[in-house]
């Protein structure tokens, strides 16, 4: 039995003429962007406050 090349095989393929849904890198990447110290700091505060909040409504 005869091995089929990389070619062969996905020249073959129904959908060989569709572009990878996944790219095997090699692209132009973004930075990624992190939340700023700021929303941290609300974030924290208001789960806080909403625990205090249930605390007092529910003593």
């Amino acid at each position: 039995m005869v091995d089929p090349g990389d070619k062969e095989f996905y020249h073959r393929s129904p959908h060989a003429w569709m572009p990878d849904d996944r790219p095997r890198g090699g692209g132009p990447t973004r930075p990624i962007k992190h939340r700023g110290t700021l929303a941290t700091v609300l974030l924290i505060t208001a789960v806080i406050l909403v625990i205090l909040v249930g605390i007092a409504l529910f003593p």
